[in-house]
C-alpha cells in the first residue's frame, strides 16, 4: 500500500445507473484488501457537505452486485459549482481523514471531482451513467442494462402496435444524447429513429415515410424518439392528424433507470472500481477509468473534459437503412 493513501472515499453522484452497485462493492473490498481505512458518502456532494460519512466493511457490501440504483444514494448539487463549497468540501474531506475519493458519476460528477482534486484532494473517476455521453470512455456502467430494459419494453410495445395496425412512438432516455435511441432502433428493427445529434425536425419525412410504409404492407411503424428532442405525446397527434393511422405515444422514463444490472455492467464496473483503487494505492490521481478498444484505461480529468464524443455515422447509416428511410448522403 502506498504511503500517501490511507483512507478512500466513495459516492455516486448524479442520476443512478444500474451497476453503480457492483463499483461501490468492488472500491471497498479492493480497498480493504490493501489495508486501506473505506468510507462511504451518501448523496454525493450534497451529503459530502453535509458530512452525511460512514465507515464501510466487507459486510456493508455484501448482496448489492444484482442491486439497482445505489446504495450510498445519489443527489444533484449545484451548490458544489461554487469554489467556496468546493474548499469546504476538501475540508470535510481533510477533517474526517479522507484523502483520496473514487466519485462514480456522469461528466458533472466529473467536473466535482476536478475541483476536490484541485483543492488537494486525490480522486479517480467512474464512468457510472446509463447515457453513454463520456467522450473518455466507450462504455459506460448502466448502459447496457438501460439499453436492454428499453428494448424488452420496446418489443412488447410492438406486439400490441402490430395487433392494432398503429404508428407507436416509443420515448427513451439519455438527456442529449442519442446513444439509448440509436442501440434500439437498431435492436428493435424502428422505421425510425430521432437523434438529437441527427434529427431534423422535419416533421413531413416522417409522415412520408409512415404513409409509404403503409401503402407497401406494413402492419405498423415504430419510431424511437430520444429523450432530447422529446415532446412525443404531441408529435402522436399531429402525425395521427396527418396519416390517418391511429398513433400512440410511449414515454419508458425512469424504468431504464432501475433493475437488475446486466452480467456486463456487474463485471465492468467491478474492474472499473478495482482499477481505481489500485491507482490511487500507486499515488496515481486526477484520473479517470474508461474502457477503449477493448482494454480497461485511464485518462487524465482534465484531458477527459475536454473531449468530444460523436454519434457512430456508420450505425446511424444503417439503421435508417433497415428501417426502409432512404439515406440523405446518398
Amino acid at each position: 500500500m502506498s504511503d500517501k493513501v490511507k483512507c478512500i472515499g466513495v459516492l455516486t453522484s448524479g442520476g443512478d445507473a444500474p451497476g453503480m452497485n457492483a463499483a461501490i462493492r468492488a472500491v471497498v473490498r479492493e480497498g480493504l484488501a490493501k489495508g486501506v481505512r473505506m468510507v462511504g458518502i451518501r448523496r454525493g456532494y450534497a451529503g459530502l457537505l453535509q458530512e452525511e460519512i460512514s465507515e464501510m466493511d466487507a459486510h456493508s457490501v455484501s448482496d448489492i452486485i444484482s442491486r439497482g440504483g445505489t446504495i450510498l444514494q445519489t443527489a444533484r448539487c449545484k451548490e458544489f459549482r461554487d469554489v467556496e463549497y468546493q474548499k469546504k468540501g476538501a475540508e470535510i474531506c481533510r477533517k474526517h481523514g479522507i484523502d483520496a475519493i473514487v466519485v462514480i458519476g456522469g461528466d458533472g460528477s466529473y467536473q466535482g471531482a476536478r475541483a476536490l482534486s484541485r483543492q488537494g484532494i486525490n480522486t479517480v473517476g467512474l464512468p457510472g451513467t446509463i447515457d453513454l455521453d463520456i467522450a473518455s470512455t466507450e462504455y459506460t456502467i448502466g448502459f447496457d442494462t438501460a439499453v436492454n430494459t428499453a428494448m424488452e419494453a420496446i418489443d412488447k410495445i410492438r406486439d400490441t402496435s402490430t395487433s392494432h395496425e398503429r404508428c407507436s412512438i416509443v420515448e427513451v432516455m439519455g438527456r442529449g444524447a442519442g446513444y439509448i435511441a440509436l442501440w434500439c432502433g437498431i435492436a428493435n428493427g424502428a422505421e425510425d429513429v430521432l437523434l438529437p445529434e441527427k434529427y431534423d425536425f422535419d416533421e413531413q419525412k416522417l409522415v412520408n415515410h409512415i404513409i409509404e410504409s403503409k401503402r407497401i404492407g406494413k402492419q405498423h411503424h415504430l419510431i424511437i424518439n430520444a429523450e432530447g428532442i422529446g415532446h412525443s405525446v404531441s408529435m402522436a397527434k399531429r402525425i395521427e392528424a396527418a396519416t390517418g393511422i391511429e398513433t400512440r405515444a410511449t414515454i419508458l422514463g425512469h424504468m431504464q433507470r432501475g433493475g437488475s444490472p446486466t452480467a456486463k455492467d456487474r463485471v465492468y464496473a467491478s474492474t472499473m472500481g478495482a482499477m481505481a483503487v489500485d491507482l490511487l494505492c500507486k499515488g496515481v490521481t486526477d484520473r479517470v477509468i474508461g474502457q477503449l478498444g477493448g482494454r480497461f484505461v485511464d485518462t487524465d480529468i482534465e484531458e477527459a473534459l475536454e473531449m468530444q464524443k460523436e454519434i457512430d455515422e456508420f450505425q446511424v447509416r444503417i439503421c435508417r437503412t433497415f428501417g426502409g428511410f432512404p439515406d440523405e448522403t446518398e
